[in-house]
């Protein structure tokens, strides 16, 4: 029972307690930051807008009341049912489930299906070893598309400082080395 109570607040049961004590000294940075306080700010237009445009684009293409309400539950309702529970199940299920190759104090776990499905954020157990790595899938068989994101980001000069760990901090945290 309390492994599923457990795997319950990992997925989702958080959002619905306070906010962690101390978490002030850990976003210091984006409190500081006008444009993603508004962007908070405007988080209910922005679930409209992701319900509305699918809608909208669903009518205009196919022209009927049917297709504005296919757009609006595929592309909206069910589209974000997913986004969020792939998104969730990485600290959940991501605990759970896959290898564990790095030394974590955690149960972290790196998952195929969810690296794939959360676009390289399932390699859980890797960015619990090194979480200041923008990069967590770190072999080639580990596609990472946050990363290759970053990385084409960082080529425009769009982004800066991109930390990635060193083949030798890899190897010291290795499990058995």
């Amino acid at each position: 029972m309390a492994r599923l109570r457990g795997l319950w607040h990992a997925h989702i049961g958080w959002a619905f307690g306070p906010d962690p004590r101390g978490l002030g000294r850990y976003v210091r940075d984006l409190r500081r930051s006008f444009a993603l306080r508004l962007t908070s700010a405007l988080f209910p237009a922005w679930v409209a807008l992701g319900l509305i445009v699918p809608a909208a684009l669903g009518g205009l293409l196919s022209g009927t009341w049917a297709g504005a309400l296919t757009g609006f539950v595929w592309g909206g309702l069910v589209r974000m049912f997913l986004v969020h529970h792939v998104t969730w199940s990485v600290n959940s299920a991501g605990h759970l489930w896959g290898t564990r190759p790095f030394k974590s104090a955690d149960h972290s776990r790196n998952n195929y299906v969810l690296g794939v499905l959360a676009l390289g954020e399932g390699w859980h157990n890797t960015h619990h070893a090194f979480p200041t790595s923008a990069r967590h899938g770190l072999r080639w068989y580990q596609p990472d598309l946050s990363y290759y994101l970053i990385r084409l980001l960082s080529l425009l000069g769009l982004a800066w400082n991109v930390r990635l760990p060193s083949a030798q901090a890899q190897a010291s945290a290795r499990q058995g080395a």
